[in-house]
């Protein structure tokens, strides 16, 4: 690596060489059970280092430094490790989209984002207050998103369209299975989340390794690379909606729905402990609640996403399933709003799975058929998950004052449902894909 390596203009899409490079062609033959295999382990990785600190660890650890104030120490410093993922991930990605290292693009950042991320990890648990464990949680955040950013990317350039759909409903498979595998290891230390942040990082050293010796990762072309100018490297992050509607149709999409989604998991261990009163009612363990609704909500993503990418593909369609898969997502946030027992989490949790599998699937490939260059797509889908990370930062935001001021638990989950349906009704905005 070298400053030669940093991301520079964005190209006129009429002087990129796509046809005279592997690696910027538009990619035509099917990719391999392996390779996906590989893709599949770095997603569920990363979503356990991820989710198990986010759903249970953070939280305890939070309690732990002032129970009195756990609510406002979590939004804290999820709010701030979001911040920093919102410039990690489209920075990374736009570092990759030049390296030209022998091994490929994707694979140098997909290893040293994993290295800080699980040193990291490991440093958290001995984080002595609240500011160093703030600090330590974005720098999981930077290594974390560095390696999706790589990931992410790596699908366009190597699987063609008509597989995007499976490939991309394997992808959000291992999402999900890492977050099953997060919250199994925040359940099973039993509230002792330091020894819970030294098995996050160990799964996310794991899940690289496959990937790593099977990447196939083509090398880009010293000449290909277009020369770094730091105007146009600032300007590159900002892709117009003048130019590239879709795009950004796409991306406001994805911000309304996964707001809506993160406004209804970010407190579901309180919302177990504080109004479904779980230990109280059925004498389960809130944090072992928070596994059972995972485990529910797992096995439905794991089916939908499946299904619903190779639905997709067969059809030639994604706007539809976006559409439905957002509508039922909104429908779980609603029963979790009327029915705030038991019963009604675990129906909740079930139809959550339902619509967000479908989801996550279909439209990640609609939003691999909108990237505006081969050249950037690092740097594009960096930007487009900007919409996964915001919602980080302005869900807490969002969800504190109807928790604490305006109704509750009621009122947060019912304006769940309302944001995750205006990005329904915007897909709809999409005129390139169908």
């Amino acid at each position: 690596m070298s400053l030669s390596d940093l991301p520079g203009p964005v190209p006129d899409p009429a002087v990129v060489r796509a046809n005279t490079t592997t690696a910027l062609a538009e990619p035509v033959q099917r990719v391999r059970s392996l390779w996906v295999t590989g893709v599949v382990l770095v997603n569920l990785g990363i979503n356990a280092a991820f989710f198990g600190p986010l759903q249970v660890l953070l939280g305890q650890q939070a309690a732990h430094f002032d129970d009195g104030q756990k609510e406002a120490i979590l939004a804290l410093v999820t709010g701030c490790g979001a911040a920093v993922s919102m410039v990690a991930n489209p920075l990374f990605g736009a570092f990759s989209d030049r390296t030209t290292s022998k091994y490929g693009r994707r694979v140098p950042w997909v290893l040293m984002g994993a290295i800080l991320g699980a040193v990291a990890l490991v440093a958290l648990a001995g984080a002595p207050n609240v500011a160093v464990m703030t600090v330590l949680w974005c720098l999981v955040q930077a290594g974390a998103n560095g390696m999706y950013a790589a990931i992410t990317a790596a699908v366009p350039d190597r699987v063609p369209v008509a597989q995007r759909g499976t490939v991309g409903g394997l992808a959000a498979m291992g999402q999900t299975v890492g977050i099953l595998v997060g919250a199994v290891i925040a359940a099973v230390v039993a509230g002792n989340f330091g020894l819970g942040y030294w098995l996050c990082a160990a799964a996310l050293l794991a899940g690289v390794v496959l990937y790593l010796f099977k990447s196939d990762d083509e090398p880009l072309a010293a000449q290909d690379r277009p020369p770094f100018r730091i105007g146009a490297f600032l300007r590159g992050f900002w892709v117009s909606p003048k130019r590239f509607p879709d795009f950004s149709w796409a991306w406001l999409t994805r911000l309304l729905v996964s707001t809506g989604n993160h406004m209804v998991t970010l407190y579901l261990l309180f919302f177990l402990s504080d109004a479904v009163h779980l230990k109280e009612t059925e004498g389960i363990d809130p944090a072992f609640g928070v596994l059972i609704l995972t485990g529910l909500y797992a096995v439905a993503v794991i089916i939908t996403s499946v299904l619903g990418g190779r639905l997709s593909d067969r059809m030639g369609k994604r706007k539809p399933l976006v559409i439905a898969s957002s509508a039922i997502i909104a429908v779980a946030s609603l029963i979790l709003a009327f029915a705030p027992t038991w019963i009604g989490a675990l129906a909740g949790a079930i139809v959550l799975g339902i619509g967000f599998g479908a989801y996550l699937a279909v439209d990640f490939a609609l939003i691999t058929q909108v990237l505006p260059t081969a050249l950037d797509r690092g740097k594009d889908l960096g930007v487009i998950n900007i919409a996964n990370s915001l919602p980080q930062v302005i869900a807490p935001s969002i969800a504190f004052p109807f928790v604490a001021y305006w109704g509750g638990y009621v009122s947060l989950y019912i304006a769940a449902a309302v944001i995750g349906l205006l990005g329904a009704v915007f897909v709809v905005k999409i005129k390139s894909v169908a």
